[in-house]
């Protein structure tokens, strides 16, 4: 399968239009059909109608293998090209919301960085793609457990902090001022959907059984501060690491007590880190590491 005439139909199905995907990328609208009907006879089945533009049932099943075939194809690409250049003096680091904290700071170069604060299923992409050097994703987990990466490139995780988790609510809320809340008994409480700022629902139905965390309302941004104050407005209830839910005005911050998890945060790589990248993931992993030796006992 020719990988110019698939980025040429997924482009046609996102745009629903012949003429618009020519423009976006540069072709006649002829050399669009041409290349629609080569990818159709090819793989022996209509992938598109024509009016309206839409894709067909075999067009939906290519759309769902074209994503990630492109992205590996990108990724492959960034990996040689990453190798055989010299490393830049600048840093690019992508973050999800709720990964961007002190540690990271402390880890930046005084200079030449650019921080990109993206949803979560776009930071591994990114470092894959090389638009990123470094990427950080977070989640829930089960303590010392790494993060689940998708199958994108060959991306390594490194650990990088663990901390307590909250539940955000009103500070009005009848369970404001509980000593801990466990998660089970909230399956059928009011909740915000927000994906790319909070910690997904689908984490904590996955921590709870696969059930329950109906939300009331949803919010697709990446604005930390639009989350908090959804959720002091009474919109609904939100997980967050500890570091982000103390001291948000106009709600109460409630230790999650059971399940047993954390909010992970892992440093994502594709291969060797060169420069200003090195340095940082060097920062970022050897803070977690010497974390860690400090809370063993001593054994002498």
């Amino acid at each position: 399968m020719d990988p110019h005439l698939l980025r040429t139909y997924v482009t046609v199905a996102r745009l629903a239009s012949f003429s618009e995907a020519a423009r976006e990328l540069g072709y006649t609208q002829s050399a669009v059909s041409q290349h629609i009907a080569a990818l159709e006879q090819d793989l022996g089945a209509p992938l598109l109608t024509r009016r309206p533009v839409a894709p067909t049932p075999a067009g939906e099943r290519l759309l769902e293998h074209a994503g990630p075939l492109l992205l590996r194809l990108d990724a492959a690409r960034a990996d040689v090209t990453r190798m055989a250049t010299a490393p830049e003096h600048g840093l690019s680091l992508a973050v999800t919301p709720t990964a961007f904290g002190p540690h990271v700071l402390a880890a930046l170069p005084p200079a030449g960085v650019t921080l990109s604060v993206l949803p979560r299923d776009a930071v591994p992409a990114a470092v894959a793609t090389g638009t990123a050097d470094l990427g950080l994703v977070d989640g829930l987990a089960a303590p010392s457990d790494p993060l689940p990466l998708p199958d994108v490139a060959p991306l390594t995780a490194r650990g990088v902090t663990e901390e307590p988790v909250r539940v955000l609510l009103p500070a009005a809320h009848p369970l404001a001022h509980r000593p801990g809340l466990r998660l089970g008994d909230l399956a059928d409480a009011r909740w915000l959907d927000a994906p790319d700022a909070g910690l997904p629902l689908v984490q904590l139905r996955a921590a709870c059984g696969g059930h329950g965390f109906v939300p009331s309302l949803r919010y697709d941004g990446t604005d930390l501060r639009v989350l908090t104050a959804l959720a002091a407005a009474g919109h609904g209830l939100t997980l967050l690491p500890q570091t982000l839910a103390a001291g948000v005005p106009g709600t109460a911050a409630v230790p999650l007590v059971e399940p047993r998890v954390v909010h992970r945060t892992d440093l994502v790589l594709a291969g060797t880190p060169r420069g200003a990248a090195a340095r940082a993931a060097e920062a970022l992993v050897g803070r977690a590491e010497g974390a860690e030796r400090s809370e063993r006992p001593d054994r002498s």
